[in-house]
Formats: C-alpha cells, structure tokens, sequence
C-alpha cells in the first residue's frame, strides 16, 4: 500500500473527551495550554515524505491497510481507532495557506504505550506496517454541517481467540469536540504556529524541509475506548477492525453482525492482523 508516499502525515492529540485520560496521556500534556477546554492539545507527525530527512525515524512509510507488525521491542501497544482525512495543502508565499479535506476513511493510529517519551511522534512510527488506513474512501461532498459527514459514525473490534469484542465505543463523527470549520481554522493555525514545546514539534519548519507537501492524510484524533479497549493490548494474531458506517444504512447491531461475518460492503473498514 503506496498510494501515499508523498503525503504528509499528521495527526491530533486530544480532540475527543477522555482519550487521553485512557490512554495514560494526559500527564505529557499538562503543560499545554490551550484556547478553550475543549481543543485539541496540539498536532505531530507521523510520516514525513523519504526525500525529507527532517526526523529521520518518519521517513520509513508506515501504512498498511491489512497488517499491524508489533514493535521488535517488548512493549505495549493499544490500536487508536480514528477518522483519516485525504486532504489537499494549499500555500501563499511558503506558508500553508488552506486545507481541504477531499476524503474520509478508517483510520488506525497504532501507538506505543510507554511513559517519558521526549515527542508524541517517537510512540508513532516504529517501522513499516505501524499504521492503517482502509483502501475504501468516502468523498466528502462538504466539510461542514449538512455533509455526507453528519451520517457517519464510528466503531471498532478486536477479534481474538475466536471472539469479537468492541474496542472503541460507537460514536458519531460530529461527536469530536473540534470539526468541520472549526476543526480546519485550528488546524491551520496549529501547523502554523505550533512551537517545540513539551511533547510537541515545530511543524512549519518539518514541512518547509520537506518543499512544501501538496497533500496530506491527517488523522483528527482517537475516540474513546470501552472498558475493554482501555486495558487491551495488541498481540500477535489479534484482528483490529475499526469501521465508518452510514447509520441511514446500518444499524449499529447490523454493523457487528456484517463485521463478524467479514461482510464490508458500503462501509470503510480497516482490518488489520497483527503479527
């Protein structure tokens, strides 16, 4: 799965209630202040295109649309059940000037489980096979309220030992505290200001190292898990799947039934098998 090799990779902490609280994050963040309560903490990158040698570590392409490889060191890891974004990047004299969200899709944005790293992105790209994005994307008629969008929920399972069971609660997409325009103008103003401060990075200057990207796969935060998922690691021969359905299609009970019978139609699905 190279389809995106030349995009930039992002993604944002914080941006649904309590994620970071079960993730054992909230602790790195502490320090981060931010405009209101309820914005997301800040942004980090995941994948910088190879011909950018700004962080070395996210050169290697971390995408996969089948396969989780656990790191080679014994540590945990917790898949993050997420909505991807196919954006594309507009800039006026150097400086990222617009982003326009194209697509959407099943997002996983696997992470280590480990406290003290210096950045968020060192718990983010381990090595190929790191992350997952579904090979079904939707087109987005509108970023913004009365889209395609408003329809859309979320959810995912973990099938082991031959038992599903949710991971990541049933939400609907307009649930993340920071979307559509809202979401869009804090974006754009975070990759342009964000400093290196604390677990975050300066983005503006990864991306003027890296000419410029015209497009980007920007995943806008983890959703909460259930009780479960919170204490769930990944192990070798686990199944993640996470799923965005149209609930005017399907009902949530519907959707783990077409799951449990690895039946995809008319949904974006991420299935991934952990090895």
């Amino acid at each position: 799965m190279k389809n995106y090799e030349d995009f930039l990779g992002l993604g944002i902490a914080g941006n649904f209630a309590l994620h970071l609280d079960q993730a054992g994050e909230a602790e790195e963040f502490k320090d981060i202040i931010t405009q209101d309560e309820a914005a997301p903490k800040g942004m980090f990158p995941f994948y910088l295109p190879a011909s950018c040698s700004a962080k070395e570590i996210l050169t290697t392409y971390p995408l996969s649309n089948d396969t989780i490889k656990l790191p080679t060191s014994d540590v945990n890891v917790q898949a993050e059940p997420e909505v991807g974004l196919i954006c594309e990047l507009n800039y006026n004299n150097g400086v990222l000037s617009s982003i326009n969200p194209t697509h959407f899709g099943a997002y996983n944005d696997c992470s280590i489980r480990v406290a003290g790293a210096a950045k968020i992105s060192d718990k983010k790209n381990w090595g190929e096979a790191s992350k997952g994005i579904s090979n079904t994307l939707i087109k987005i008629d509108n970023f913004s309220e009365g889209g395609v969008m408003d329809n859309y929920s979320i959810c995912s399972f973990l099938k082991r030992d031959g038992e599903i069971k949710a991971y990541g609660e049933d939400v609907e997409l307009t649930g993340y505290s920071y979307f559509y325009k809202k979401l869009l103008t804090w974006m754009l103003r975070q990759i342009n200001t964000q400093k290196d401060f604390g677990p975050l990075e300066e983005l503006s200057k990864y991306i003027k190292e890296c000419e410029n990207p015209k497009q980007a796969i920007i995943s806008i935060g983890a959703t909460r898990y259930t009780t479960y998922g919170e204490k769930t690691f990944l192990k070798k021969n686990d199944e993640i799947i996470i799923a965005l359905y149209n609930r005017d299609n399907f009902s949530t009970k519907e959707v783990k039934i077409n799951i449990q019978n690895n039946y995809y139609e008319n949904m974006s699905v991420l299935a991934q098998k952990v090895i």
